[in-house]
């Protein structure tokens, strides 16, 4: 897993969503890193090694959101790793998900999902309504996909570490598992979150003020309503999956006590956690002598995942 790919990847997206200008920035235009395939009907065993781009696994408001699905090159049925991107909830693309593929090479389906966007007409819950109808559109699918439904695990960056630490947190109690495949259940059994907030109430940001107001139309800070309901950390009780909580001491976007937070309340909780803090890391992780070494970051989320995927 290239991880000093990957993060660098979050910073840009993470800082381009931060300094957007709310009244005139757009998306950014949707970006395929390799040639969709023409769809066959093809069973599993055809797809080892393959890219299958594209694929449209639900349709909110009648617009197709796809995904991108990375195949192991053998065995099966897998368990899924889904990538869900960052990008300040405005931005970024499921492309950037291709950096993950190489958990294929340790027995994963590798699964990028892209979500509604921030607008002026897309406002939070929309984008976790999304990634959860795509867990649902996997386990609906599993035959097709050779995939176990009963591992699932979830991995995002600074947003997308928002995302899908609502994911696991969030059940049908939240209101959002809206849209098709309503029959099948958006839980997942793994959790690794990146430099991801966790509780808007908390008045600790600074750059990350404009991106949090432009996607949920609210200033962090205050126990509003609507904050309160965006904070992962609303949902845990003790029946929730194992975390992983990844964060640099130094990021300067999304403080690092927003991890100590989750952490603590994750333990209080009595969630199986681990929390890892990157001396010298910033947003994306990175920087001169950071401890854990990025080798030693991509190696804690192999065995984690192996360890609540696979076992």
């Amino acid at each position: 897993m290239n991880v000093k790919h990957l993060l660098l990847v979050m910073t840009v997206l993470s800082l381009a969503g931060c300094a957007r200008n709310s009244q005139t920035s757009k998306p950014l235009p949707t970006a395929t890193l390799i040639p969709s395939p023409i769809p066959t009907p093809t069973s599993a065993f055809k797809k080892f090694g393959a890219a299958e781009l594209d694929v449209t696994y639900c349709t909110p408001n009648d617009v197709p959101q796809q995904m991108d699905i990375y195949y192991p090159t053998s065995g099966g049925p897998w368990p899924v790793l889904l990538y869900a991107h960052g990008g300040g909830w405005s931005e970024g693309d499921k492309a950037e998900g291709v950096g993950w593929r190489t958990m294929t090479e340790h027995g994963f389906l590798v699964v990028s999902v892209n979500y509604r966007l921030a607008s002026y007409e897309n406002k939070f819950p929309v984008m976790i309504e999304d990634v959860k109808c795509g867990v649902r559109y996997l386990r609906a699918h599993a035959s097709q996909y050779n995939l176990d439904a009963d591992h699932i695990g979830a991995v995002g960056a600074s947003a997308g570490g928002h995302l899908v630490a609502l994911l696991g947190l969030a059940d049908e109690v939240a209101g959002w598992d809206t849209g098709e495949y309503s029959e099948q259940s958006s839980r997942v059994q793994a959790v690794v979150t990146l430099a991801g907030p966790s509780d808007f109430t908390r008045g600790d940001y600074d750059s990350a003020t404009m991106a949090i107001y432009y996607a949920f139309d609210e200033m962090p800070g205050s126990p509003s309503e609507k904050l309160v309901a965006a904070s992962p950390v609303t949902y845990i009780s003790p029946e929730d999956p194992p975390f992983l909580i990844i964060h640099g001491d130094k990021d300067s976007i999304v403080p690092v006590e927003q991890a100590y937070v989750l952490g603590e309340q994750l333990k209080n909780a009595g969630v199986p956690s681990e929390l890892v803090i990157v001396r010298n890391g910033s947003h994306s992780i990175d920087g001169e002598n950071i401890s854990p070494t990025e080798e030693e970051i991509s190696n804690l989320i192999i065995a984690f995942l192996e360890k609540y995927l696979k076992e």
